[in-house]
């Protein structure tokens, strides 16, 4: 499992749970519920550092602590 923080909440608009990844900017996913959301999550994690990489960009590092919001 990934180290980077996630934060879950609720999206009256998209009527579904949003859960955002603060130290990488944009990534981001949804779920029906807040563990679906994390699952699709951490698959746009692993995209989203393998794009980075892919480009020559600096990935951040994860601050370590985890957080569910």
């Amino acid at each position: 499992m990934d180290k980077y923080r996630k934060i879950i909440y609720w999206s009256d608009e998209d009527n579904r749970f949003i859960a955002e990844v603060p130290e990488l900017a944009g990534c981001m996913a949804d779920g029906s519920t807040p563990e679906e959301a994390l699952r699709n999550v951490s698959t746009v994690i692993s995209e989203w550092i393998e794009t980075a990489e892919l480009l020559g960009r600096e990935v951040p590092q994860s601050s370590g602590r985890k957080m569910y919001a």
